[in-house]
């Protein structure tokens, strides 16, 4: 079986709606290149900094998720895209809407950024549980950004069958940061042999300021580890076939998974 996916790294604007023509841009050249997975950072909805998220926060059936699966449904693709639900506490969830081609679910962030000096649980509350669904046959997982550091999330999902691990984000730049970045992505895919699709927003030009935007080098890892593909720093479009017969074929050769003792 093959699944041929696309990571569309970009920046996102703080207005809404101009993400949603990014959004449209990126999906109309990802279906016209066969792609039948469209996958965008976090913070699509809009970027971190600036103005409090719970003045943009819309419920997952709001205009802005509404405009998300038309995009889905006219091109005739599943899109993930990350974006902000308000809650009942005052503060808001991190989302990741996954919708079109018969399939409309989110899932929202666990693990929340708490390190390198910024509390992203300051305004915003956790989710509870993984989520793996299918996709044209694919059983794919879901994390977003700080989740790529818990490995036991990710064996999680390849025990509720994740065959694809989609990672979405908003990486923050530092020292070493990106060398993490790669390395996480490799490590997790090694973890639950599986593969992992990690889509990064692009560095942005000339910004200055605390919040996580970006680093790019966004990139797809085959189950035994292997770059399949990986992008620079600018914002690009990837596109790529992945055979996913391989993660039964490494599953046999490294069977980590079965061999677990705890």
């Amino acid at each position: 079986m093959n699944l041929r996916l696309a990571l569309a790294q970009v920046t996102s604007a703080e207005d809404p709606e101009e993400n949603l023509a990014t959004i449209e841009r990126y999906t109309t050249r990802a279906a016209v290149d066969g792609a039948r997975l469209v996958v965008f950072p976090e913070a699509m909805m809009r970027c971190f900094g600036g103005s409090p998220l719970t003045e943009i926060a819309q419920p997952i059936d709001g205009p802005w998720a509404d405009g998300v699966r038309m995009i889905a449904d006219r091109h005739g693709v599943s899109i993930v895209a990350g974006m902000f639900t308000p809650t009942r506490d005052g503060r808001v969830r991190n989302t990741l809407l996954v919708t079109g081609n018969g399939v409309d679910v989110h899932y929202d962030k666990i693990h929340l950024f708490d390190a390198f000096g910024f509390a992203e649980s300051d305004t915003v509350a956790p989710g509870g549980d993984p989520l793996v669904v299918t996709i044209e046959g694919v059983r794919v997982g879901f994390a977003i950004c700080y989740d790529v550091r818990f490995p036991e999330m990710f064996r999680k999902m390849a025990d509720e069958g994740a065959q694809l691990h989609v990672v979405s984000a908003s990486w923050g730049a530092g020292a070493g940061k990106i060398d993490h970045w790669e390395l996480l992505t490799r490590a997790r895919a090694l973890d639950s042999t599986a593969f992992v699709a990690a889509c990064d927003q692009a560095l942005p030009v000339d910004y200055v300021g605390s919040s996580p935007r970006g680093v790019g080098h966004s990139l797809v890892v085959a189950p035994d580890g292997q770059v399949i593909a990986a992008l620079g720093a600018e914002p690009e479009l990837l596109t790529v076939d992945l055979d996913l017969d391989a993660v039964g074929t490494v599953r046999r050769s490294i069977p980590v998974l079965a061999n677990r003792r705890f």
